[in-house]
């Protein structure tokens, strides 16, 4: 397992909180079961931009709100019990990390690097859910904004930015699009892992401008692990009773895993005192 530290400020502070912020213009791209391209398609989020010690710079995006449904369809490949029931989720605007949190970030926070692919530019792993709350923590003294992770429906409807596909790139993946494990999704051709992590934005964003969603890491979210969704919050808030408290839950994919769907609950997840070298965290 692992996480990708992924900083996304939202939920305690609101949106509108953080005033109107620049624009910027970015692409994604849709593909076909084959894992082909068959639509490109233009979007602009606005962007704030937090400066840490050593001008190292930290983006964010305002994720607009909206409703959608949580869980995988029963009819996905490889959907399990544990993505499941399916039901829909109120989420208010927030902002959240433009890339998953970078060695050169969370140096600049915590001053230390506990990753193992070494790269300013990759993403921080080997990070244990403790120290991702730290590194929020201290952010949030910092700048004087609150800073926190994620609930897990919070980082699904970032992750699927409006989409209902198992990708928000579409029906599969291939590694031209997500840095992930041996295999492949559907249709898609078999592919050859790269087997470390690379660079954040390295591959096209979702339809929100946020990038590396699917696969290079996995992400740490607030909530407590459940066996599946029967009578979780829907109001997009975390999941922090019941449960097994010991663990947390992790979302994404990673460079060493296939399946790096927006439904996939971390049911193997570490305990939060537990290291592993894919894991990472997104902030809100």
């Amino acid at each position: 397992m692992g996480d990708r530290l992924h900083l996304h400020p939202f939920g305690m502070v609101p949106a509108s909180a953080w005033g109107r912020q620049p624009l910027i213009s970015f692409e994604t791209v849709f593909v076909n079961d084959r894992g082909q391209i068959v639509r490109r398609q233009r979007g602009q989020a606005q962007q704030y931009v937090e400066t840490l010690p050593g001008g190292v710079r930290l983006e964010l995006l305002r994720i607009p709100g909206g409703q959608f449904t949580m869980g995988g369809s029963s009819r996905e490949v490889g959907r399990s019990d544990l993505e499941g029931p399916q039901r829909r989720v109120n989420v208010p605007s927030f902002w959240m990390g433009k890339f998953a949190v970078t060695q050169a970030q969370y140096q600049a926070v915590m001053g230390n690097n506990p990753a193992y692919f070494k790269g300013l530019q990759r993403p921080v792993e080997r990070v244990i859910w403790e120290d991702a709350k730290e590194f929020c923590r201290r952010l949030s003294q910092r700048s004087g904004k609150t800073y926190r992770l994620p609930s897990e429906a919070e980082w699904e409807y970032a992750c699927r930015a409006g989409t209902t596909t198992p990708f928000h790139y579409g029906a599969t993946i291939t590694t031209d699009l997500v840095n992930y494990g041996l295999g492949s999704y559907g249709n898609a051709p078999d592919n050859t892992p790269r087997g470390q992590t690379t660079n954040v934005g390295s591959f096209p964003p979702n339809g929100f401008g946020l990038y590396d969603m699917h696969g290079n890491v996995y992400e740490w979210c607030e909530d407590v692990w459940h066996a599946n969704y029967a009578g979780a919050p829907t109001d997009s808030s975390a999941w922090i009773t019941g449960g097994n408290s010991t663990k947390r839950m992790m979302r994404g994919g990673s460079r060493n895993s296939l399946r790096g769907t927006v439904v996939l609950p971390a049911a193997t997840s570490p305990t939060p005192t537990d290291l592993a070298t894919t894991s990472a965290f997104e902030f809100v």
